[in-house]
Parts: structure tokens; sequence; C-alpha cells
């Protein structure tokens, strides 16, 4: 139950998301971040940690999330007719096919699922997630992001409000789960316009370091003595893209109190 003692008062579609807004830290995140620090506080135990890529393309985040001194298997997953697995490097990695749908996985057999950028072009989202809640292990993790207000892109088939994938998570069976600004959708939208005279790359570290936008509304929030959650909310409204946390349901202790995230510095 947050904090109802602080000073802002959640109202219109904001009441609606306030439940799945961080209270922690309002900065700008992307999925491998956060997939790096689930899986930093998960190895903690030291157990042999299983991960999805779930539409792992090129696969390229298994040199991001096997680098550390975890003990970690890492299994990708994609659809074969993908641009990005046409264009995949010839790699000695376990890559497995699926037909959009079916995860070829058995129940219960996976600590985390990280999936990046993918859900806009799932074209049945709520099967696959019901799909990922049923690979996962009891208090196991999916985390990743996915596209709010990005321009039409890779035949992409739909744009999601932070609040629509939360409900599509809870319906599948998740919990604990929370929502954190990813890149601005102006800045997006500006990167689409300057790829046509093929200078992209000029908006490529907004990926990973804060925006435009975000860097203008998280001063100015911060100016007016906003919480961390009324900055998240701000900031979802004009995201681009969105990073999403949700646990399997179970009836242990949930984990959400160990996955620590970073304070605002």
């Amino acid at each position: 139950m947050k904090d109802q003692s602080r000073h802002w008062f959640p109202r219109g579609d904001t009441k609606l998301l306030y439940e799945f807004l961080p209270a922690d830290s309002s900065r700008q995140t992307h999925g491998l971040r956060e997939a790096e620090r689930v899986l930093g506080q998960l190895a903690l135990t030291n157990a042999p940690l299983t991960l999805l890529d779930l539409g792992c393309g090129t696969g390229d985040s298994y040199e991001a999330l096997s680098g550390g001194k975890h003990a970690l298997r890492w299994v990708g997953l994609d659809v074969m007719d993908s641009q990005e697995v046409i264009s995949r490097p010839k790699k000695n990695l376990p890559f497995c096919a699926y037909d959009g749908v079916h995860i070829p996985l058995a129940d219960q057999s996976v600590d985390i699922i990280y999936s990046r950028q993918v859900f806009e072009h799932v074209r049945h989202p709520q099967l696959v997630i019901e799909e990922a809640h049923r690979v996962l292990k009891p208090n196991g993790v999916f985390v990743g992001s996915t596209s709010h207000l990005e321009p039409f892109h890779s035949r992409s088939y739909w744009n999601y409000t932070p609040y629509g994938f939360c409900i599509l998570l809870r319906d599948a069976g998740f919990d604990s789960i929370m929502v954190r600004p990813g890149i601005d959708a102006l800045t997006l939208i500006g990167r689409r316009l300057f790829g046509y005279l093929k200078l992209s790359a000029v908006f490529e570290p907004f990926f990973t370091i804060e925006s435009p936008a975000n860097l203008f509304l998280e001063a100015l929030l911060r100016i007016s003595g906003q919480p961390a959650e009324r900055r998240n909310a701000l900031k979802l409204v004009f995201a681009g893209q969105f990073c999403f946390f949700a646990r399997k349901h179970t009836n242990h202790e949930s984990i959400a109190h160990d996955i620590q995230v970073a304070k605002d510095p």
C-alpha cells in the first residue's frame, strides 16, 4: 500500500496508473538496463538461472547479460521471418524458433523472461503474455520494454499505453507490476524524420541517457517539488517507449522486495 500522506493525489488517467508507478526513481531507463538489474539481484542466490530472450533478434543480449560472474543459461526465441533473424550473423548460441504464439518450453522452466521492444510486433500479445506466465517459475520475473508513442516501424502492429499493458500483464496472472519511462516520443519522431536524411544516428545516445523532453520534464517537476510517482506519470504520458517489470503470481513472499533499484543521483 502506498503512502497516502504525500502531497500529490493522482486524478483522472494518472489515478488508473498510480498503482503501477515506482516511487524510488523517475530516471529514464531501457529494457536491457532493467534486465541487468533484475539479473544482478536474482544472481545473489548463486543458483543457476535460465533467461529467455523473447524476440531475441540477432541475439545481442547474450553478450550483455552473460558477461557477469553468475551462472546463466541464455535461450533466444524469435519467429523465423523476423528481419533481425534473417540478418542474424551465425552464432553458436541456443536459438529457438516459434510460431509467434506458443513458446516451445516446459511449464515453470525459466527464471527470467526478457523482451526488449518486441510486443509492438507481436500479432497476439495477450496469448504470448499468457505463455510467458506459463513458462516462468514461481517468483519468476518478466522484464523488458515496448512502444507507447513510437512511430510505425519494422512491421509493428501496436502501440500500448502503459496502463493498457499493465492490464494485459495482470489479466495473464502477473503481479508486482511496474512501468518506467523510456525515451520520449518527440525524440523518436525526430529520429524517424532525420532517418530520411541518413542522420538518425544523432539520436541514438538518447536511448541510454535522458532524452530532451524527459530532461525538461524531470527538471521542471523536480523544481516544483513533485514526488517520483508524479514525475514518472508525466514522463510516461509523453514516452515513446516504456519499461515493464512483472512477477509471476505465487502465494509465497514476493520477490519484489528483493529487486532493489538505483536511487536518483
